[in-house]
């Protein structure tokens, strides 16, 4: 097709059960190959496959797993990587991961090949939430972000928060592409008066968390905020959809505490989590390095309010629709509050009303633009257009 090109996208950090990050890279596959293009993505997996998906080609290539991470890998052997880089040839190559696939950057100048990295947390934000001090993660995140800045073509930040770290260093070559949300897969009318009534009694706050059980994503304060409204006297349960390394130790503390908490691990079934956001009171995201947030905005497009960590850019993401809550459990539950006062079907349609700004059409052209594509050869579809 004239004007198609080849976007060879790098990824790493994506598993089977992880959540944002591979909703991203399925949903901008899937607008790149809408608009006429020609989408490869190379991910880490168990074993090598080559398969056409409806993002477009997706080749894994085995990768060894993390420790600690529950299911992480990564691509290894920068000349197995760089000779497939070269047998596709790309016309543009997109790289999610500023750290272990870096050295891409230099490939591609060195093939002139324009890229970008996405930027998908704040360097430093991951840093202070594994326990560094603050001036420390600070100087090593703006050593990094220099040496990225340097060597892609652009770099590509989803939110104004997540843009500051690159400003700070005086990077010229940043541009903004916000992600977006499935507006017709998630919707307030996944409500499911059953599956809610499993899980809660008709007196009872039902709480959700979409998380990775991980370190940085501080789950810990979704339980904290729980106990709080109990000791309170609010009736309050919690639904944690997603699994991770910490996950263990979440469970026992809420059962020695005896904690109404239910983990349901990876939820894969994109129906029933839907139906779970729809149903769900208050959505929690605790997470204070998020740079986006996709399953806090795909709770409001189905109408749920979030309370989100005022440390990330969520609250950048979510407006008026929710509310921002230091990191600790009593200002979370503060904001729980908060958001129970206002009448449900007013603080519903808030969120929806605001989900409805970031739909994929829009995501999609502005990472095409950040391509370099000119607008004629966008020609992104409609949303809920597949």
């Amino acid at each position: 097709m004239s004007g198609s090109l080849r976007i060879v996208r790098l990824a790493n950090f994506v598993a089977p059960a992880s959540g944002g990050l591979r909703t991203a890279l399925r949903e901008l596959g899937a607008g790149y190959r809408a608009a006429g293009h020609e989408p490869v993505l190379v991910v880490p997996g168990e074993r090598h496959t080559d398969r056409e998906t409806e993002q477009g080609r997706v080749i894994t290539l085995p990768g060894p797993l993390l420790p600690g991470t529950g299911g992480y890998r990564v691509l290894t052997g920068r000349r197995r990587i760089a000779a497939l880089l070269e047998e596709l040839a790309p016309d543009r190559l997109e790289v999610s991961d500023r750290t272990t696939l870096r050295w891409t950057g230099r490939w591609a100048r060195r093939a002139r090949v324009p890229a970008v990295m996405v930027s998908h947390e704040t360097a430093d934000g991951v840093l202070r939430t594994w326990g560094v001090p603050e001036n420390l993660s600070r100087r090593a995140a703006d050593a990094l972000n220099v040496r990225t800045a340097h060597t892609y073509a652009r770099v590509v930040c989803t939110t104004e928060f997540a843009e500051r770290e690159f400003v700070r260093i005086g990077a010229r070559n940043v541009v903004r592409a916000p992600l977006g949300v499935d507006l017709a897969g998630r919707h307030p009318a996944l409500r499911d008066e059953d599956l809610r009534a499993r899980h809660a009694r008709g007196d009872e706050a039902l709480l959700m968390m979409c998380s990775r059980l991980s370190v940085e994503k501080r789950p810990g304060t979704a339980l904290d905020a729980l106990e709080t409204l109990l000791r309170r006297g609010r009736r309050a349960v919690l639904v944690v959809a997603g699994d991770g390394p910490l996950r263990a130790r979440l469970e026992q503390r809420a059962r020695e505490g005896g904690l109404p908490a239910a983990f349901l691990g990876h939820v894969s079934d994109r129906a029933l989590l839907g139906a779970l956001q729809a149903s769900a009171d208050v959505c929690l995201a605790p997470g204070p390095a998020e740079t986006f947030g996709l399953a806090a905005l795909e709770a409001m497009a189905c109408g749920t309010p979030v309370v989100a960590s005022a440390s990330s850019a969520l609250p950048e993401v979510i407006g008026s629709a929710g509310l921002a809550a230091a990191d600790r459990g009593e200002a979370f539950a503060d904001a729980v509050e908060s958001l129970l006062h206002r009448p449900e079907r007013e603080r519903r349609e808030a969120a929806r009303a605001r989900a409805e700004c970031f739909g994929w059409a829009a995501s999609v052209e502005a990472f095409l633009a950040a391509h370099d594509v000119p607008a004629a050869a966008r020609r992104v579809l409609p949303e809920g257009v597949a």
